[in-house]
């Protein structure tokens, strides 16, 4: 990545404008930055602030050039990422570089104890079955499967969400006294979310899976957020009633609106069919008749 260094206004005159691909304005070469894989341009405050939004969400390590049409699909060095951003910001960024790296080995698992942030090593198999793990920090004794506390010879508890923390997060198990853990895994793709504060509802920026935050059922269809009428989560989704009110109204407004839309319409499709279908036959017989000679 090359990002030039500052002259004097009088001789930025001379310099012909770039285009930035990301604000669509035109700056003097000083103000861009190269990425050093694909050589594609972008103001350097553009670029600064799409890599800083990417690290804050928590879900991109890999950092990809913004240009979606870019034709070498190229991605940002880490010193290029740590000439643009600030110092806090790029130790998050090796944080969530660390966990992936964790969580995608097969030989690595976190301890999930909530007083613990170890990394334990597990024992190469060539069968996924679980296995004691043995905590090298805090010596707790857990399943490498389900991350519970070791069960010989019993089999791992059936039906149980997905909401393993990070490390240093509470037990990995759902509770009912744990709904303001602040780090779960989506039930459908099973990536770490955090929520800090907002209402219940959830939607996954990974796989866009809607669902409660509380007992992690699927809100997938539940437009008029009905979920939140009966049963454990009543009354928790975090609005008043009469936002809630509001809301249905809206989804059942939008409905309707799109069904009297349709009834106007039907009767006006009707009549034109058959002109449609008549210059659709006319069109066909005159390309089936043979050129005059």
């Amino acid at each position: 990545m090359t990002t030039a260094r500052y002259r004097p206004t009088w001789d930025l005159a001379l310099d012909p404008l770039v285009s930035c691909k990301l604000c669509l304005g035109e700056f003097p070469l000083e103000q861009m930055t190269t990425i050093t894989q694909c050589q594609c341009v972008f103001c350097t405050l553009c670029l600064k602030q799409y890599v800083e939004l990417l690290i804050k969400e928590g879900f991109e390590t890999a950092i990809s050039c913004p240009d979606s049409a870019c034709p070498k699909r190229g991605h940002l060095q880490e010193n290029e990422i740590e000439c643009m951003v600030a110092t806090e910001i790029m130790q998050r960024y090796r944080k969530l570089q660390f966990e992936k790296e964790v969580l995608l080995d097969p030989r690595r698992t976190w301890c999930p104890s909530s007083t613990c942030q170890a990394v334990c090593q597990l024992k190469e198999s060539d069968t996924p079955l679980p296995q004691l793990v043995r905590c090298s920090i805090c010596t707790h004794k857990f399943c490498s499967a389900c991350k519970a506390t070791w069960h010989a010879d019993q089999d791992c508890q059936e039906n149980v969400p997905m909401t393993s923390f990070l490390p240093g997060e509470s037990s990995s198990f759902f509770k009912a006294d744990d709904d303001d853990t602040p780090i779960k895994r989506c039930p459908k793709c099973k990536v770490y979310i955090e929520r800090d504060e907002g209402c219940a509802q959830m939607m996954c920026k990974n796989c866009k899976h809607a669902f409660c935050w509380y007992c992690l059922e699927s809100l997938d269809d539940d437009f008029l957020l009905i979920h939140y009428d009966k049963g454990p989560c009543r009354n928790k989704l975090g609005h008043s009633r009469a936002s809630v009110i509001w809301h249905r109204t809206q989804v059942v407004g939008i409905f309707a609106g799109f069904g009297l839309l349709l009834l106007v319409a039907s009767p006006f499709l009707l009549l034109a069919t058959p002109f449609v279908l008549c210059c659709k036959c006319k069109c066909s017989k005159g390309d089936d008749d043979p050129l005059p000679t």
